[in-house]
């Protein structure tokens, strides 16, 4: 399922074509932040919803294509990235696109190409909705400036590596409320067809009260970026933030925060203690840094229902990214399809929608939809942060070899962020003589 999603990505989204709302336009397609009401909205003088987009990766080039995609009257205005290479690349690829006429939905300006550590600010202040994609580690600082300067925002998952950053993120999303504020988080699954049918049922009771629960994401792991002559220690750990827990959090928070989140999703809840364990088997190269290549952790929710959680990089084996869950009634199971079966394993449902829109896409068509029509609906942040949150905890728990309580995990002021942020400056985390980083250690690691 997760490797379709991906292909779609890649391969670009057919051209749907959109039906304007005339109504939904004379109300006022939003933004500038010149003059808000009192609801927290605002009305662009040139009725042009600004985009700007802050890290320009893969996914940050991805979500901006996707927000230029939608229906409403919206250009990127402003770009921001750590690197001008990487910022120079994202453009060439938005003005590619097919899905939209970048003529008219592009225009940034070479004074608003943002490169360095700062930029993210100078590019915020020119929009009306920011896209937040660089590495996770960012997105605690980049947010709370978005809300605070009344921005509307799309921001990837995870929201956060640390639990200070969560903590941060939990505030900001208060203030986001508070002025009415669109927030959109890229867990997509939330945004897809055949989950939100699934949820629907599972939250009307056809499985019955969930017992048990499991997750997985093994693959054969992501990319590797070598290092190159002449970086520093700052810009190869940017360059291959993938391996670095500040900027990334470890796989089972970067990518198994998806499956960790969708039993989130249909418990309704979130954890209350984890306890697990993990190591580095095949990839503990220098190049993947400190994180782990295979974690495995059961959480525990209040009302004694433990989600089995598994998440691997490790190529040749079992490939597995799907989610199960347990009732007193039946089962429900992403597997191959979604589908919902009865105790002696009789299918009772299964989805067969073979049109339904891109997740990735309907994230951004539901958010610019509300915008342009000047109402308050999404508000993901806070799942963002708690769903981000739990799958820290369970890398608390694989790193120390403890049994780790949400209420004591949140009380942490360990941070694991730069104290400074510099080409130069020193990163939390550095090589030895050999070129090798330290590596958590069960049993001996601390984590709070």
């Amino acid at each position: 399922m997760e490797k379709k999603l991906i292909e779609s990505i890649q391969k670009g989204m057919k051209r749907r074509s959109f039906v304007k709302n005339s109504a939904m336009a004379a109300s006022g397609i939003i933004l500038s932040p010149m003059a808000a009401n009192a609801s927290g909205f605002v009305s662009s003088v040139d009725d042009t919803i600004k985009i700007a987009l802050v890290g320009c990766g893969g996914r940050g080039t991805g979500a901006a294509a996707q927000a230029l995609s939608t229906a409403q009257n919206v250009k990127l205005v402003a770009m921001a990235d750590a690197f001008k290479d990487r910022l120079d690349k994202s453009y060439e690829n938005i003005l590619k696109q097919e899905t939209y006429d970048a003529s008219a939905k592009v225009d940034v300006k070479d004074d608003y190409k943002f490169v360095g550590f700062d930029g993210y600010k100078q590019a915020i202040d020119m929009a009306d909705v920011v896209i937040l994609a660089t590495p996770p580690g960012f997105r605690p600082m980049h947010f709370e400036y978005a809300i605070e300067q009344g921005k509307h925002v799309f921001m990837e998952k995870p929201v956060a590596t640390d639990v200070p950053g969560i903590r941060k993120v939990l505030a900001a999303a208060e203030k986001a409320k508070e002025k009415k504020l669109n927030v959109v988080v890229g867990l997509q699954r939330h945004y897809q067809t055949s989950y939100r049918e699934l949820m629907n049922r599972i939250h009307d009771g056809e499985i019955g009260d969930i017992i048990a629960a499991q997750a997985y994401w093994n693959s054969g792991g992501v990319w590797v970026r070598e290092r190159q002559e002449g970086q520093t220690e700052m810009e190869y750990q940017m360059r291959n933030w993938y391996y670095f827990n500040w900027l990334c959090g470890d796989h089972i928070t970067e990518q198994h925060i998806h499956n960790i989140d969708v039993i989130n999703w249909a418990k309704n809840a979130y954890p209350v203690r984890a306890q697990g364990m993990g190591g580095r088997e095949v990839r503990n190269g220098k190049e993947h840094g400190e994180i782990f290549d295979h974690h495995f952790v059961e959480f525990e929710y209040a009302d004694g229902t433990v989600m089995s959680s598994q998440c691997r990089h490790i190529k040749g084996c079992m490939n597995r990214v799907s989610e199960f869950l347990h009732g007193t009634k039946g089962r429900a199971t992403t597997q191959g399809s979604t589908m919902i079966m009865d105790l002696k394993g009789e299918t009772k449902w299964r989805h067969r929608g073979k049109n339904d829109p891109n997740p990735y896409q309907q994230e951004h068509d539901e958010l610019f939809a509300a915008i342009a029509a000047g109402e308050y609906k999404f508000a993901d942040a806070e799942n963002g942060a708690k769903s981000t949150m739990t799958s820290i905890l369970g890398r608390m728990a694989t790193y120390s070899g403890q049994v780790i309580t949400w209420d004591e995990a949140m009380k942490s002021d360990l941070s694991i962020m730069p104290e400074t942020y510099a080409w130069d400056a020193k990163p939390p985390i550095v090589p030895d003589e050999d070129g090798y980083y330290p590596v958590p250690v069960p049993g001996v690691t601390k984590v709070l």
